[in-house]
């Protein structure tokens, strides 16, 4: 009975199995990438909207959840994040124009589907217009110093003068285009329907923003640019 006594003292005396520990929440992983990325996107919004003197680094930081340390870690000034936005714009439209394979389609098809697509990437991406509108107030100050978008917009330029050397081959089109005229052309008569449509639309009296209105603003300026090519 003693010994047992004891065994059983002598049990109770071990100390208790250790918990089990709850599970750590996941920390964050360094990813600088990601950051950056993160960084662009809402600079984007609040240079689009307040333009470079408006927009607050304080606000970007708040936003994305990190420092104006690190804001200035990775673009070293207000200056320097707007022109990394102002790059990252024009990259965008271009990187995606650049899949449509335009080559293998008919010249007159491969012009329409780059109004299109120039038309429909503009209404889907408002923040672009507003850009380009800012850096026109700062008289291309800002864009003259990327000189990486002189070549990512000279590929519109090229993709434009393919179209039209195959179109003139064809006979389909005037043998006068200049491809930078039409590509000015085509940005200008997309670009309003965005740019303008809310001045336009009180002065007017019509509303440019319905789903209807714009399909049918679409096709107009297709038409436009057909018409304007053909021989």
């Amino acid at each position: 009975m003693a010994r047992d006594s004891v065994k059983r003292r002598g049990e109770s005396a071990k100390p208790a199995p250790p918990k089990a520990e709850a599970p750590r929440e996941k920390t964050r992983t360094n990813d600088p990438d990601r950051t950056r990325a993160n960084i662009i996107a809402v600079a984007t919004h609040e240079f689009s909207e307040k333009g470079l003197s408006g927009a607050r680094i304080d606000e970007i930081a708040e936003r994305t959840h990190t420092s104006k340390r690190m804001i200035y870690y990775y673009f070293e000034s207000k200056e320097g994040l707007y022109r990394a936005v102002l790059e990252d714009c024009y990259r965008r439209i271009r990187t995606i124009e650049s899949t449509l394979d335009l080559k293998t389609k008919p010249p007159l098809e491969a012009l329409a589907q780059l109004v299109r697509f120039t038309f429909d990437y503009q209404l889907a991406n408002p923040d672009f217009i507003r850009m380009v509108m800012v850096e026109n107030i700062h008289h291309g100050e800002h864009i003259a110093q990327l000189p990486s978008l002189q070549t990512t917009n000279l590929d519109a330029i090229d993709s434009l003068r393919d179209i039209v050397a195959r179109g003139v081959a064809e006979g389909v089109m005037r043998k006068d285009i200049d491809p930078i005229d039409l590509h000015m052309s085509i940005s200008a008569l997309c670009f309003f329907n965005v740019g303008n449509r809310h001045t336009f639309s009180t002065i007017f009296k019509v509303d440019m923003t319905t789903p209807a209105a714009s399909a049918a603003r679409r096709e107009s300026v297709t038409d436009m640019i057909l018409r304007s090519v053909a021989p």
